[in-house]
């Protein structure tokens, strides 16, 4: 990341890029994972588009850990896990860190009581270390700003044709098991929306609101050429309902107060004893990806982005996700 911002060099922030070419020519599209580290599957599938995809044509940038900061802590107060463990096809265990939604107090502290964003909206003062609230971002800013400001400098610089944020919210959340897309984004995002709908995954289109600001699907496309989209599954992880927040609740998905929930019609997803696996997540999100190449390469032949290698939905979403990574 301090290729973009030197100022971040040696810090927690100066997190890994990853590039991904072809032998062909063609566009450029980038993938931000862990703005929110506590949000599992949003840091897994970019890094197995990294260990399981082949790019034929054009480039793919991947930022599996983007706030490096926030994965350096857990959510205070949440009895939440500091890491599970996934076994791959050789049966070999990998442990994955899991973080916090903001940045870690000891790189950027005190909070002020209010944070006023770069375009005047006033949040939380303690959103003032939300990633993903901290876009376009300031080059002299807060360590929180200086890594919103280096994405940005690398979809400027690497000339991203597209580029995806990958989150997971609470099953009872209004925006969740969606696409969120800028406006100049949006007619491409109801063709992947029509395409996972036609495979029977549960997914709703959200346009980018003028007047949120602060938000990657807001101020990529506002302050880039890029084409931002945001993707958003369900996790109970991330729930308010939940019960015992441990590592099987990362990787089951199952919860029974989520269970007499969904009975109860309070939730805005599907529900049921299957629970919401990591690898069902994990599916949606790189599925929503291959359709987003797919659309977007219907349009731009001469520019397009081939990714080979990946699984299709149904081969991820009830398997062990770790036998898709290295």
């Amino acid at each position: 990341m301090s290729d973009y911002l030197p100022a971040l060099k040696g810090s927690s922030a100066d997190t890994p890029v990853y590039y991904l070419e072809g032998k062909e020519s063609g566009g450029t599209v980038l993938l931000v994972g862990g703005a929110h580290p506590n949000e599992p599957a949003g840091f897994i599938a970019p890094l197995l588009v990294v260990e399981r995809g082949t790019v034929q044509k054009g480039r793919v940038i991947v930022i599996p850990y983007s706030n490096g900061s926030a994965i350096s802590h857990t959510e205070p107060l949440e009895g939440s896990p500091a890491s599970f463990s996934l076994k791959n096809k050789s049966g070999e265990t990998r442990t994955f860190r899991v973080g916090s939604r903001l940045s870690n107090p000891l790189d950027q502290w005190p909070d002020p009581k209010l944070f006023v964003n770069e375009k005047g909206q006033v949040l939380s003062g303690s959103e003032m270390r939300n990633l993903n609230r901290a876009f376009p971002g300031k080059e002299n800013g807060s360590i929180t700003e200086q890594i919103a400001y280096a994405i940005m400098e690398i979809i400027r610089k690497e000339k991203a044709d597209i580029s995806i944020d990958f989150h997971e919210a609470s099953p009872e959340y209004t925006t969740v098991n969606a696409i969120v897309a800028h406006e100049k984004s949006i007619e491409l995002a109801a063709e992947v929306v029509m395409y996972m709908e036609f495979e029977n995954i549960p997914i709703t289109l959200e346009q980018s609101p003028k007047n949120l600001n602060g938000l990657s699907h807001r101020e990529w496309g506002d302050y880039s050429d890029t084409l931002p989209f945001l993707f958003e599954a369900a996790n109970p992880f991330m729930g308010r309902l939940r019960g015992r927040t441990d590592e099987n609740l990362i990787l089951e998905g199952k919860d029974p107060y989520y269970l007499a929930a969904a009975k109860a019609k309070r939730l805005n997803v599907p529900y049921d004893e299957k629970g919401l696996p990591l690898s069902y997540r994990v599916a949606r999100h790189v599925t929503a990806f291959r359709y987003v190449l797919d659309t977007y390469n219907s349009y731009h032949e001469d520019n397009a982005i081939i990714v080979t290698g990946l699984p299709d939905f149904n081969e991820l979403a009830y398997q062990n996700v770790g036998d898709f990574l290295n």
